[in-house]
């Protein structure tokens, strides 16, 4: 039977979750061992839980901490954090889970059921690494992205370009490789943007640092220097060449 271990400092929301997943009917065994980062990596060594809820801040440390320290690292985890916008970011950028206090049900439930799906994947230390580098203020972020067959971690930095395809995401790389994720443009466009990425079309987002040029031609296109060939929105003419005045 799988295990889900709460790890939080407030008894009060540790019952709170555990109330809630029972009430999912789930086939779990659930336990509320962890009150803050000592009992939490204790519990996660003993137990070596499927799923870890986790809160992130604790009076002796914070749930980052908790990862870092565990030798066990066999788990799926939702963070459960009060809006810290830093953390959150670190946590996208990680491709891990979160929920926000106060708890919302069914959020949680969608949550939980997404991990409890994911646990028969093998695991991959590289996104709680990610993770811990995504954390450290001045450090320059690294984005996960996860397909069917592999977990990359990339510098966001070697990002030539990003398009869609439906519910699907493809990442152009300065090294030639090609990652496509089973996420839409939309999440990584919220993301990237403040990392010097432009949204030129409904469907391509496109690292600044890699324009060669404009090419006036057939309405208007951006080329990479990839030699990707990017058409350009009418609607975003104006602040586009409003970014290449700043360059």
């Amino acid at each position: 039977m799988r295990k889900i271990l709460i790890i939080d400092d407030e008894k009060p929301t540790r019952d709170f979750i555990r109330h809630m997943l029972e009430s999912f009917k789930l086939n779990v065994q659930i336990y509320a061992d962890g009150e803050n980062v000592k009992t939490g990596i204790e519990a996660i060594e003993q137990l070596q839980p499927d799923l870890v809820l986790l809160d992130i801040q604790m009076p002796d440390g914070n749930g980052f901490d908790v990862l870092k320290s565990t030798s066990f690292k066999n788990f799926e985890v939702i963070f459960i954090t009060a809006f810290q916008e830093f953390a959150i970011q670190a946590i996208k950028f990680s491709a891990l889970d979160y929920i926000l206090k106060p708890i919302d049900m069914d959020e949680l439930q969608t949550s939980v059921n997404q991990a409890l799906e994911a646990i028969h994947v093998k695991k991959n230390e590289s996104q709680f690494t990610a993770l811990q580098h995504n954390i450290q203020p001045h450090q320059k972020r690294k984005l996960v992205l996860k397909t069917l067959e592999s977990i990359h971690v990339v510098e966001i930095e070697t990002i030539i370009r990003c398009e869609a395809d439906k519910n699907y995401t493809s990442f152009y790389l300065a090294d030639g490789k090609r990652i496509i994720v089973s996420k839409t443009l939309k999440d990584f466009d919220t993301m990237l943007t403040g990392y010097n990425f432009f949204r030129v079309q409904q469907s391509h987002l496109i690292n600044i640092d890699f324009i060669d040029r404009y090419d006036k031609h057939d309405g208007g296109s951006v080329i990479m220097k990839d030699g990707a060939s990017i058409p350009l929105s009418p609607a975003k003419k104006d602040q586009f060449f409003q970014l290449l005045e700043k360059l």
